[in-house]
């Protein structure tokens, strides 16, 4: 997968540097190339001369470095595949952000057009404030691929959203950023993501859980194969990946219709969104206020059923697929689904599990389909699991006549 692919790793700031040994031993393994470049804080966790030894090559901290490139920034950057900060700090991925370039992982950087990812690490406090936020959000709109932190024990002693992802789950997405074809160039696929909202009143409404990462990731891995992808999403607090056309909806019946218009001239559709199955039979004008009465009472009416609306206008060249967060009775269920919306695969999750579905960044899913016996994946980042799905479009649905 990897074999004489040129990664550069930046190591930046942070407890969590040691990581980037581990990575680099892996990515060895998988016979890339790997050049390292520590900024100077990173050479207080980690010392070049451990990634000397497992890179195979010399190691770069200073771009005044006499024994170095005079241009080695640009040398470097030209050289480069793709470019992994591991672990990224607060404090660097602000200067990726703002364009600040004053050491040489962050001139190099700035210099590289190569794809970059980035993996961040630092306090919970410090990830949830909002100029990190931001700087993320700049980044994401920039291309930039985000590894999330996961909840784990931090260096300051408690359990906290900041500890870095396994080296492992790194790997992954890099193989992923590699997996670009043209296998669906010309095509036409709209996926739908993240949740529907219903109004209540003006301040408040019916909604779920979902975070929208599992169909934005499938667009993005789409969109990586050559299809033209069309984003419907409901209110989520992502960037939609570059190059895929988002069209963004609030309630079910918005969705509905957006879905209906888009689907009409397509050659798929991925219904990944988390739609709400019922709204309020009436909305109110005004904000409803608390009474002396000790309960209240919500009349509901059903959503429309999106793929049963697609089902009707479907023609023989499309396909659909649709997923079912379950909770009880996984596959029965699926399969239901799989027949009663003349689906061409269903891709079904026990939301109840660990780890597995709404807001998190790995899933578990089973995946059926006509004909075929039910695959079952391993608990894998949702990244990795996108790439399944698109993978079982192609090797599945021969009649949208791939290249």
């Amino acid at each position: 997968m990897l074999q004489d692919k040129k990664i550069t790793l930046y190591v930046t700031g942070s407890i969590a540097a040691y990581r980037a040994l581990e990575l680099t031993r892996l990515l060895i393994e998988q016979n890339a190339q790997v050049q390292v470049v520590l900024t100077k804080a990173a050479g207080e966790f980690v010392t070049p001369l451990s990634f000397q030894v497992l890179s195979q090559r010399p190691v770069y901290t200073d771009m005044f470095d006499a024994k170095a490139d005079k241009v080695l920034h640009v040398k470097l950057a030209k050289w480069t595949d793709l470019a992994i900060v591991v672990p990224a700090s607060a404090d660097f991925l602000c200067k990726m952000a703002q364009g600040v370039a004053d050491d040489l992982a962050s001139l190099t950087l700035l210099a590289t057009n190569a794809q970059k990812i980035v993996a961040p690490a630092m306090n919970d406090q410090m990830w949830y404030n909002p100029a990190t936020q931001r700087n993320l959000q700049t980044l994401r709109a920039d291309g930039v691929q985000i590894i999330e932190p996961t909840v784990g024990f931090l260096a300051e002693g408690y359990s906290g959203k900041g500890h870095i992802a396994e080296p492992e789950q790194i790997v992954q997405n890099i193989c992923s950023a590699f997996q670009t074809s043209t296998t669906l160039a010309g095509k036409k696929i709209v996926v739908t993501a993240g949740g529907t909202r219903e109004r209540i009143d003006p301040v408040r409404f019916l909604a779920n859980d979902s975070s929208g990462k599992m169909g934005y990731t499938v667009a993005q891995s789409l969109q990586k194969r050559g299809a033209t992808v069309i984003l419907i999403s409901g209110p989520t607090n992502l960037t939609p990946p570059v190059g895929v056309q988002l069209v963004p909806v609030k309630t079910s019946a918005q969705m509905h219709d957006a879905v209906l218009e888009q689907f009409a001239n397509s050659d798929g559709l991925v219904m990944a969104a988390a739609v709400t199955d019922f709204r309020p039979v009436q909305v109110a004008a005004q904000k409803i206020k608390k009474t002396a009465a000790a309960k209240w009472s919500l009349e509901l009416e059903k959503t429309p059923d999106i793929l049963k609306s697609v089902a009707k206008i479907k023609q023989s060249q499309q396909i659909t697929v649709g997923f079912a967060a379950e909770t009880q009775n996984l596959q029965v269920n699926a399969q239901h689904k799989l027949v009663s919306k003349q689906l061409d695969l269903v891709v079904a999750n026990d939301v109840s599990q660990p780890g597995v579905g709404f807001n998190g960044d790995t899933n578990q899913v089973t995946m059926l389909s006509q004909n075929q016996p039910p695959i079952t994946t391993e608990l894998l980042p949702k990244t990795a699991i996108a790439d399944l799905i698109v993978e079982q479009m192609v090797q599945l649905l021969p009649k949208i006549s791939l290249k």
